[in-house]
């Protein structure tokens, strides 16, 4: 095996982790996680306003 092989197998085992990682990321079982996130940076903001009294 020369150098040639190493390159085209790393090249090929990146292309497969970069599909896996796109495939994971679009997959619907994560989605719900993705948007409990996204939520995130809001949650502290709703805390703060019912601690005020605000609503």
């Amino acid at each position: 095996m020369d150098v040639n092989d190493l390159r085209a197998l790393s090249t090929v085992l990146a292309f497969l982790a970069f599909i896996g990682i796109v495939w994971w990321a679009w997959h619907r079982k994560s989605q719900k996680g993705f948007e409990e996130a996204a939520r995130l940076p809001f949650a502290d903001d709703e805390q703060h306003d019912r601690t005020l009294g605000r609503r």
